[in-house]
């Protein structure tokens, strides 16, 4: 009975260690995170510019149109994808307009990515 009692007491202590390390799963959240948020503006009245745009995030072979809802003012995308893009804003009425590289990183516990909340300005044409 006392070997017993002993086993059980070192196999209590062994899974107790094992809680130290951080390879257990990670706890994340179910939020879907957007890795950029593109507000484009006029570059001589600071006016909001939504309507006849193209924003095109660019990560190496990967492309993606940024969306925008009728209720925001900004463009999203680059959800939960970390890279380094390069934004390019295109409209009939505006210059076209290259970002410099844009780093968007993941959140130290590796759950999401850390949104970059990036404004432009465009000159007109």
């Amino acid at each position: 009975m006392k070997r017993l009692t002993l086993l059980l007491v070192t196999c209590l202590m062994l899974s107790c260690n094992s809680d130290d390390d951080n390879s257990g799963p990670q706890n994340c959240t179910d939020v879907y995170i957007y890795g950029l948020k593109v507000t484009v503006k006029d570059l001589f009245n600071n006016a909001i510019i939504t309507d006849g745009l193209t924003v095109i995030a660019t990560d190496g072979s990967y492309t993606e149109e940024l969306m925008r809802t009728e209720n925001l003012n900004y463009f999203i995308g680059a959800g939960e994808r970390e890279g380094a893009y390069v934004i390019e804003v295109t409209s009939n009425d505006y210059q076209t307009y290259f970002s410099d590289y844009v780093e968007v990183e993941r959140t130290e516990d590796d759950c999401h990515v850390i949104t970059e909340e990036l404004e432009f300005f465009l000159e007109s044409n």
